[in-house]
């Protein structure tokens, strides 16, 4: 006699549908992705055309002989970077251009800091200092160096003049004359110039840090220079990165100031490297080296700033 099994009962529950998304959400989805579109569109269409297209064909041109008037002739690979490198100019104007990025980043920023620190507080007439340091940054720098020229002129400038009646020289003063007075008649210039440009990127770092901090170290009993070393800087360390980056990278590529007051003279002590590619294109018309300069210019900025960036990161890790 044969037994059945028992049959066994089901127990597992049928499963649950998962409920589609609302479509609601889909259509708002779908309408902010859109929205998100059209603002960076400008942007991108921006970038491709001033930037990564010039880019691509200053790359193509350091490697052709293209002659200005003359178009491109060909490959030229690596002569226009080889030629770039024996060139008589080339580390002149190299070690020129980071003598002169040396000094006006101390120069600038050292003041920028301190007026920064002088119109911190909101005193009586604050707003007008603020404003008085800031004016020199409203003019362009070609205007501004074209201003100067006319003020270092010795025949016709009003500084040489008041010098002589003072009996402090004897004749007139050619403060383009000599490259040395060159260098700091236009990092005099430079530092008119930008100083409250960067007093206001300070500045607004110095308002960020909290007033009960400097409170306390009062206190507690501390000096305003360990206040300054223990509390300001360290806090103020992003806009002092920020400062510091925009400040070297602008003093390496500067031309405007030297191509008006200078023309890279006396003797080319004041040539720049930017105004070596100036002259490769437009003076020997050389498009070729004068893009093989400026791959090789790019290349320089774009590994200080990542060495500045990588400085920076482990100051503030430790």
């Amino acid at each position: 006699m044969q037994v059945k099994a028992p049959e066994r009962a089901a127990t597992a529950e049928p499963p649950v549908p998962t409920a589609a998304p609302p479509r609601r959400h889909t259509i708002r989805w779908h309408s902010r992705t859109l929205q998100g579109l059209g603002y960076a569109t400008p942007t991108a269409v921006y970038v491709a055309v001033f930037f990564v297209l010039p880019l691509l064909l200053v790359g193509q041109m350091s490697l052709h002989d293209w002659p200005l008037l003359a178009g491109d002739r060909g490959g030229n690979t690596p002569e226009n970077y080889t030629d770039v490198t024996d060139s008589t100019l080339f580390w002149p104007a190299v070690r020129f251009t980071l003598l002169y990025t040396g000094i006006v980043t101390v120069v600038l920023l050292g003041l920028a800091l301190l007026l920064a620190l002088l119109v911190q507080e909101s005193r009586p007439g604050t707003g007008f200092f603020r404003t008085v340091y800031f004016l020199p940054g409203a003019l362009g720098l070609a205007s501004a160096s074209l201003l100067f020229w006319g003020m270092y002129s010795p025949t016709t400038g009003p500084l040489s003049r008041p010098l002589e009646k003072l009996g402090l020289v004897d004749g007139p003063v050619s403060f383009l004359g000599t490259p040395n007075s060159a260098l700091l008649s236009t990092v005099f210039l430079v530092v008119w110039k930008f100083a409250g440009f960067y007093m206001l990127i300070l500045l607004v770092g110095l308002q960020r840090i909290p007033h009960e901090l400097y409170e306390a170290a009062r206190m507690d009993g501390a000096s305003r220079g360990q206040i300054f070393r223990s509390i300001t800087l360290p806090l103020l360390r992003p806009s002092l990165a920020l400062s510091l980056l925009l400040c070297v990278t602008g003093s390496l590529l500067a031309f405007d100031q030297f191509f008006v007051l200078t023309k890279g003279g006396p003797d080319n002590s004041t040539v720049t490297v930017v105004q070596l590619i100036y002259r490769e294109a437009f003076q020997r018309l050389d498009l070729g080296t004068a893009a093989a300069l400026s791959i090789i210019v790019l290349g320089a900025l774009l590994l200080l700033n990542a060495l500045q960036f990588r400085g920076l990161r482990h100051a503030d890790e430790s």
